[in-house]
C-alpha cells in the first residue's frame, strides 16, 4: 500500500506515529493549557502554531537541515538553549500567575494574553533541534531507498503525522475546556492545576538543556 508512491511498511508506520503522538511533550500540554485557560478557539490557535511548526521542521528535515544540526555543535546548541530558556520562560510566567499574582486579570491583560497563543505554540515548536533529527531517522525507515523522487514520501509520511496529531490536540483542545469548566469553581484546584503544568514547562525545558546532540 503505496509503495508505487515511495512509502513502505505504511501500517508499521501509522502505529509507530499514534505511539508517537501519544508522549506528553510541550506542545501537546500549551494546546491543552491554552484551551483550559481561554477555551475552545485558542486551544485551535494553539494547534495551528504547533501544525505550522512541525511542518516546517519536517520541510528543514527534508532539505538537509537536519544534518547540520547532527553535525554542527554550535549550531545545535544555540538552538538547544533558546528552545530550553523559552520553556523555562512559559514555565515562570504560569508559576507567577497561578501562585503569585493577586486578583483577576484585567480584559486589556487576558487579550494580550490570546493574541500571543499562535506565536507562542510556533515558537515552542521550531525551538526543539531534537525533533528534525528525529524525523528523519524515523521517517527514512519507510522511504524506498529505489523511489527516484523523496520528497513524494516525506510529504505522505509528514502528511499522516500532521492528520494524527491535530485529531490528538482536538481531543485535548475540548478536554481543556472541559476541564476548565469543572476547575472554575474551585480557585485552589486551579491554582494547584496550574502550578503542576508550569512546573512541567520547566522540567521540559531542563530536560532539553541537559541533552546532548
Amino acid at each position: 500500500m503505496l509503495e508505487n508512491l515511495g512509502v513502505i511498511n505504511l501500517w508499521t508506520y501509522v502505529i509507530g506515529v499514534i505511539f508517537i503522538t501519544l508522549i506528553p511533550g510541550p506542545n501537546s500540554i500549551f494546546v491543552l493549557t491554552s484551551s483550559a485557560k481561554h477555551g475552545v478557539k485558542e486551544g485551535y490557535k494553539a494547534s495551528l502554531g504547533v501544525f505550522l511548526g512541525d511542518a516546517t521542521l519536517i520541510f528543514l528535515a527534508y532539505v538537509g537541515v537536519a544534518s547540520l544540526v547532527r553535525t554542527s555543535p554550535m549550531f545545535f546548541s544555540v538552538i538547544k538553549y533558546a528552545g530550553a530558556a523559552y520553556l523555562f520562560y512559559l514555565g515562570s510566567r504560569i508559576l507567577y500567575s497561578s501562585l503569585i499574582e493577586k486578583g483577576r486579570k484585567t480584559a486589556e491583560e487576558i487579550k494580550v494574553a490570546k493574541d500571543h497563543t499562535f506565536r507562542k505554540a510556533l515558537l515552542l515548536s521550531l525551538t526543539n533541534p531534537k525533533t528534525i533529527i528525529f524525523y528523519v531517522s524515523f521517517f527514512v525507515q519507510f522511504v524506498s531507498p529505489d523511489y527516484p523522487n523523496t520528497a513524494v514520501p516525506f510529504f505522505i509520511l509528514g502528511s499522516i503525522l500532521e492528520a494524527f496529531s491535530m485529531l490528538y490536540l482536538s481531543v485535548l483542545i475540548f478536554s481543556g475546556a472541559t476541564l476548565a469548566s469543572m476547575l472554575r469553581q474551585r480557585y485552589g484546584l486551579a491554582r494547584l492545576s496550574n502550578g503542576c503544568i508550569g512546573t512541567l514547562f520547566l522540567a521540559f525545558g531542563l530536560k532539553l538543556a541537559m541533552t546532548s546532540s
